[in-house]
């Protein structure tokens, strides 16, 4: 099968590179959003984890102040 070539107007070529570099803009917009987005989850996960051992610390000290008050020691 002979290949035939394909005439494009002038005009509708150049609207299809504009729309395709619309596109490739689009593209680059949406990959800086997910990385802002990543980057606030980041920081988010490290302020819950913050968050996590701040509480587990707390309570470990009521633990052991619940425990000296409930445990005196003998003298």
């Amino acid at each position: 099968m002979e290949k035939m070539p394909v005439f494009v107007k002038i005009d509708e070529y150049e609207d299809v590179l504009d729309l395709i570099g619309t596109v490739r803009k689009k593209i680059e917009d949406a990959k800086e959003i997910l990385m802002k987005i990543n980057d606030l989850k980041n920081e988010e996960d490290q302020l819950l984890e913050q968050w996590q051992t701040g509480i587990s610390e707390i309570e470990k000290k009521v633990e052991y102040i619940d425990h000296s008050l409930n445990e005196p020691e003998h003298f």
